[in-house]
């Protein structure tokens, strides 16, 4: 419904300022855009395929440790380690008053430009491939890698020449999803001063007061993102990877030697460094200074308020999406499977495009059930828009995908002739889905509650567009705190969100492994 709005709503016309726009702007949102598209592919392939290799195929020291700690900046939202970072390289920052300390002279680093933004958003989402790549070396090299050490071919050749080529899918799968965060991230853009297609959509719909011309952005943005998605789909569309299950023996590690081994530990350590440890330290090292100034009832409250709205949010957006896996298995049409998937496309669309083409139907059905009210002398303000309604809904919509797919995959391991099983003794669907399948996925309910949970927890763009004016959420509070110039009191809500994902990222990575 989001992008059919949108559609409809570009057949009204661009806003007045569209040509200034189109002119002056749009050249910058595009370049920046596609800039930061080619930056962080880089950086998040290099980061995120070289750690997941390492931790599969070598044994090293707190290489255990290091498997989970590498999900971990998974926890922490780009846009607070873009005001961490701000503040570790800015005049009398961590890193200028370390200096000072040893008595050296800090050389400034400016990173509040393009360039530091994409090193942001590298760091913060390297993961995603890492977590795809690591499931492909751990379930599949393990014959590949022997039939190729019987071959005599060398390790690094065997990388190149064959594991890299066959994990292809799963690395560029991951990357996708990086690609889609970037082009949603609007926090980090802001406070960085790069001007983006999701930076572009906020300055016209609230600075320039211009909808239209939102809508506009938006559609540009729309066509951006399924060409992305059209792209990774026909780079592969002539290749067959074809792998056999996963192996029940595991991956027989090495054991690297001498200098190679401190290589190795360095390399895997270099991420967690950048993307965890360093925005930790700044963000809990501000937390001391300023813990007096923000820590009282007000905040106590907005805490609340995002943990409900998270809670609330994932188990409406899990309901859905058990609705479309099972009703689609129910049903007697062959293709409704098929019609069902449309739901879950929300993920690849912008937060704030999807707040946009969520605000137009909405504002115009309370404009009309106003005016039927009326009739019966009923004074009533918005009901939809601007309330929790649309932005539960909103949330429904972005992270529909995010509960579907681990659910739908636990649901395809169970045998087909259990539940069969149980409707030849005469139990209905309901009742076999409550006493027999829901017992057997409920791993997957669970993994798919807490990505929900985590993923609002950190979604700002969308919060800051849809939400309610007496309701705040941790994420709105940290960006405008950072937009007022008051970014070290922006550290106390982003440790909460950081420390309330973190311990869902580990409990995910326990199932991962158990996978």
């Amino acid at each position: 419904m989001p992008i059919i709005f949108i559609g409809i709503e570009l057949f009204s016309g661009p806003g007045e300022s569209w040509n200034h726009i189109v002119d002056h702007l749009l050249p910058d949102y595009i370049g920046n855009s596609f800039y930061l598209i080619f930056i962080c592919s880089i950086l998040v392939l290099l980061f995120g395929v070289s750690s997941a290799w390492f931790v599969s195929r070598y044994d090293f020291l707190f290489r255990k440790q290091m498997e989970w700690l590498l999900i971990l900046p998974l926890a922490i939202p780009s846009y607070i380690v873009g005001y961490a970072y701000a503040g570790v390289f800015d005049y009398g920052g961590s890193m200028d008053l370390l200096f000072r300390e040893i008595g050296l002279n800090f050389v400034r680093i400016d990173i509040m430009n393009r360039s530091g933004l994409a090193f942001v958003l590298s760091i913060s989402l390297f993961p995603y491939v890492y977590v795809s790549a690591r499931a492909f070396f751990l379930n599949q090299a393990n014959n590949l890698l022997e039939a190729s050490k019987m071959l005599g071919v060398g390790e690094m050749k065997t990388f190149f020449k064959l594991m890299l080529p066959l994990a292809r899918p799963a690395i560029v799968a991951g990357l996708v999803l990086v690609l889609m965060e970037v082009l949603n991230d609007y926090g980090a853009a802001k406070y960085y001063g790069v001007n983006t297609f999701t930076t572009g959509i906020f300055r016209s719909w609230f600075s320039l007061e211009e909808p239209q011309t939102a809508v506009y952005l938006s559609a540009l943005l729309i066509i951006i993102i399924f060409a992305l998605i059209l792209i990774e789909k026909w780079q592969v569309r002539k290749i067959k990877f074809t792998s056999a299950k996963t192996n029940s023996t595991q991956i027989q590690r090495k054991e690297p030697k001498g200098a190679m081994h401190l290589l190795i530990f360095t390399l895997v350590f270099i991420p967690i460094l950048l993307g965890f440890v360093i925005p930790l330290a700044q963000l809990i090292y501000w937390a001391f200074i300023t813990a007096s100034r923000v820590f009282d009832m007000e905040f106590i409250m907005i805490s609340l308020q995002s943990f409900a709205i998270a809670i609330g949010s994932s188990l409406i957006t899990v309901f859905f999406a058990l609705i479309l896996i099972y009703f689609s298995k129910w049903s007697t049409l062959a293709s409704i499977k098929n019609i069902s998937r449309v739901g879950v496309l929300g993920y690849a669309i912008p937060g704030a495009v999807i707040a946009i083409g969520i605000m137009i139907p909405t504002l115009a059905l309370d404009k009309w059930l106003i005016g039927v009210l009326s009739n019966f002398g009923i004074d009533t303000g918005l009901i939809i828009n601007g309330t929790l309604i649309a932005l539960l809904y909103a949330y429904a919509v972005r992270f529909l995908a995010v509960a579907y797919n681990p659910i739908d995959s636990t649901s395809l391991k169970v045998d087909s002739s259990i539940p069969d099983s149980s409707k030849v003794l005469g139990a209905g669907n309901i009742k076999t889905f409550f006493k027999i399948e829901f017992p057997l996925i409920k791993t997957g309910v669970f993994s798919a509650v807490i990505l929900v949970f985590i993923d609002v927890m950190k979604e700002l763009p969308l919060t800051l567009i849809l939400k309610p004016y007496h309701i705040d959420t941790l994420a709105v509070k940290a960006f405008e705190y950072a937009s007022d110039e008051m970014v070290m009191e922006a550290a106390i809500p982003s440790l909460f969100i950081i420390f309330t994902a973190m311990i869902p990222v580990i409990l995910l990575n326990k199932l991962l492994i158990k996978k």
